[in-house]
């Protein structure tokens, strides 16, 4: 399985970004797919998930109501719609795939995409 995250830029606080990752290799209506986060310093961390039929979605605290994940399967893709962007969202997303586990858990993930930057300016 292949990922690739695209969307990624400079935006202002308060602003709106969309990132998509494309997957191949394999039938993404497999996977759960997660994005998580890097902020500079500091370990990834999770911010979505959506289940394989996109009826269940997971989301951190702190872009809960800010971000919305959804997935089109006919696509093979999966977006993140991040809305009231704050300066604390600046860090390089991935997109990730996995069976099964636990949602939040980065140990859970079996395939990592390269990442995509996302800026915020104050």
């Amino acid at each position: 399985v292949q990922l690739q995250a695209f969307g990624g830029g400079l935006v202002q606080a308060g602003g709106s970004l969309r990132l998509s990752c494309e997957v191949s290799g394999s039938t993404v209506n497999n996977y759960r797919m997660g994005w998580f986060r890097q902020p500079p310093g500091k370990e990834r961390e999770f911010v979505a998930a959506i289940s394989q039929s996109a009826i269940t979605t997971y989301y951190a605290e702190s872009v809960k109501s800010r971000f919305t994940i959804s997935r089109d399967n006919t696509k093979k893709t999966v977006y993140l719609q991040m809305n009231s962007l704050k300066p604390e969202d600046t860090a390089i997303y991935y997109c990730a795939a996995t069976n099964f586990g636990t949602y939040y858990s980065v140990a859970s993930y079996d395939y990592w995409g390269r990442g995509t930057l996302v800026t915020v300016s104050s």
